[in-house]
């Protein structure tokens, strides 16, 4: 009677914590679909970053080196990575001429750890424990719309973007359930931009899919960081074709893909020659050293 009376107290127990999961699975729903709703025409405030240290890998060239722009432009202390030290020197240079901010320079293979240890005496995940004693930092992770959508032609470039964009969701997951509001990350997949990286891409639905420039990506990026967005999509098109994704038959997708250009996406591409780089130890810096284990925002790429 008492082992009886012990297991009907129990399924009631049950019962009565899953009626509370569902309460506030569906409260959740509530308030954050009208949360992203209101945020359609009122943005998060943008947040300060004046005396951040920040840093950057690719700095040298292209995307990464407008997103260290950019971000010195708002007052950020600049950390910049790169492998090619020639010309991480002449953009360390032209930084120190027209932002009012310090800038520091470090050759680096980031896809060496090696390299990555001779630096910065770190590896990604280390930076994790000073953000996490201070509660403090925003990891950034700028993978691609091949890390969300297969591409024909891009198998290896696909796969590693797909690695870097759950990388980065697990860590940030990690984050949210130790509590470590404090540090903030973000996800951007842009769509194809005009990089000597992706010379001669053609797409076939330019108004649906453009081919995005190099200065808007990189304003659309930092604004992002500036609003702590978890994830940006670009063009926003992506979005549509996430939720297509997941809704269509797999057979339907691939005619769909096929209509908007997605199948011949790289028959006119080009690519860019593999510079012969040499390379040098990283410059120590004396007096006005600056301490990467400090940074508080990480953009790699």
């Amino acid at each position: 009677m008492h082992n009886q009376v012990t297991k009907s107290f129990d399924r009631v127990l049950h019962s009565l914590w899953f009626i509370k999961e569902i309460f506030e699975l569906i409260l959740g729903a509530v308030f954050y679909f009208f949360e992203a709703f209101v945020r359609l025409f009122i943005p998060h405030c943008k947040k300060d970053v004046e005396g951040e240290i920040v840093l950057v890998t690719g700095a040298a060239n292209g995307i990464g080196k407008l997103i260290a722009k950019e971000l010195g432009h708002h007052g950020a202390t600049l950390v910049l990575w790169d492998i090619n030290s020639e010309a991480l020197d002449k953009t360390a240079k032209e930084f120190k001429q027209i932002l009012d901010v310090r800038v520091y320079a470090y050759t680096c293979d980031c896809s060496r750890r090696s390299d990555v240890y001779k630096v910065a005496e770190l590896t990604y995940k280390a930076f994790l424990p000073a953000m996490l004693q201070r509660n403090h930092g925003h990891l950034v992770c700028v993978a691609s719309h091949g890390g969300l959508f297969a591409m024909n032609g891009l198998a290896d470039y696909c796969a590693s973007k797909s690695a870097a964009v759950s990388f980065a969701e697990s860590i940030a997951l990690e984050l949210l359930v130790l509590k470590k509001e404090g540090i903030k990350t973000t996800i951007v997949c842009p769509y194809l931009i005009n990089t000597e990286m992706f010379r001669g891409c053609q797409t076939k639905r330019p108004s649906f899919l453009p081919i995005l420039d190099q200065r808007y990506a990189a304003k659309q990026i930092v604004d992002a960081i500036l609003q702590e967005k978890m994830y940006l999509l670009l063009p926003s098109s992506l979005h549509f074709l996430m939720a297509l994704k997941s809704l269509m038959p797999a057979k339907l997708g691939i005619i769909f893909m096929n209509f908007i250009g997605g199948m011949d996406l790289m028959d006119h591409f080009r690519g860019v020659p593999v510079p012969i780089i040499s390379y040098k130890k990283p410059q120590r810096q004396r007096n006005d050293s600056v301490s990467d284990p400090q940074s508080t925002l990480i953009y790699y790429n």
